[in-house]
């Protein structure tokens, strides 16, 4: 068996359930010791049951350990990373990917969802990361190898959907979260990359198709295993994937997307005066319109039978 991360440490948001549970799994059967934390937390991100992750570390033994506490709280990340620390001697591998979801239409919304949703699907991750990056820097110091940061993120925060601004505004956040730290840890050779998966999860689930399109991309969303993120997870965090930072990739079965990311397509230049209005209409329409990005969903975009 491929004993990659051997003596490397794992902590694991989210890590008790779908792509989270195969992410926990698959580093473990790749030598790694797991921190699973996992709250237990309903979608809605209510109802916390500890034993969920709990369970999940009986299963996979003594090189795995259950944090339960809810990480959108400073203090708490915090102690998420000591307990990865004293238990297993370091931290290496940080997987953020916890995320709970509060959907509505953007003229029902009730700003006590936005909240929770940023707090725990953008503002969580960043308290994790803030917590884990000056251990990461230290133990590079003391001779021990270059850490991992892998960030699930979601195609919604690239393509958008309808009735989840809370949801794809935190998981476009987590992008350019992901890019920054690429930045801020590129000297220590710490790696920081983001995977949109495409899995049957408890989000695919919660899917209610506005369309035939929908309903069809729903049918096929459940027939993709987590099992496939988590492999190319286990792959980032290898020696392997040490050059590759700062990149953002998708998972549907056996496909793997490497996206591009914004950048100009374009640029229109005023006059040594200022544009006039008729001026600067003819300008865009003649250099720009045809390269709008149109507002197909990221159900729509995707919606084409996968390979599993």
């Amino acid at each position: 068996m491929d004993q990659t991360l051997t003596g490397r440490v794992a902590l694991v948001t989210g890590g008790a359930r779908g792509i989270g549970l195969a992410i926990s799994r698959r580093l473990h059967e790749l030598g790694a010791s797991v921190v699973v934390a996992d709250s237990g937390v309903s979608i809605a991100g209510d109802k916390p049951d500890a034993s969920v992750a709990e369970s999940v570390t009986k299963e996979l033994g003594e090189r795995a350990v259950a944090f339960t506490a809810d990480l959108a709280d400073p203090t708490v990340a915090q102690a998420a990373v000591e307990l990865a620390a004293s238990r297993f001697g370091a931290i290496d591998i940080v997987v953020n990917n916890a995320a709970i979801l509060r959907d509505s239409f953007i003229f029902k919304s009730n700003p006590a969802d936005w909240d929770a949703v940023l707090r725990n699907n953008l503002s969580a991750p960043f308290y994790v990361l803030a917590a884990a990056t000056p251990r990461l820097r230290d133990q590079i110091k003391a001779g021990r190898a270059a850490g991992r940061i892998v960030n699930i993120t979601s195609s919604a925060g690239l393509y958008g959907n309808f009735g989840q601004s809370a949801y794809a505004s935190a998981k476009a956040g987590l992008l350019g979260l992901t890019r920054v730290v690429a930045m801020d840890m590129a000297r220590a050779g710490v790696t920081s990359n983001a995977i949109a998966p495409f899995a049957a999860t408890r989000v695919t689930e919660t899917i209610q198709p506005a369309s035939e399109g929908q309903a069809q991309y729903k049918e096929r969303a459940m027939k993709l295993a987590p099992k496939h993120v988590a492999h190319l997870v286990g792959f980032l965090c290898s020696p392997a994937a040490q050059n590759i930072t700062g990149q953002l990739f998708g998972v549907r079965g056996r496909e793997v997307f490497l996206f591009s990311q914004p950048r100009p397509l374009d640029r229109i230049v005023a006059p040594a005066a200022d544009w006039k209005d008729a001026e600067f209409a003819q300008a865009v329409a003649e250099r720009m319109t045809a390269k709008f990005t149109d507002l197909t969903t990221d159900l729509d975009a995707f919606n084409t039978e996968p390979l599993i």
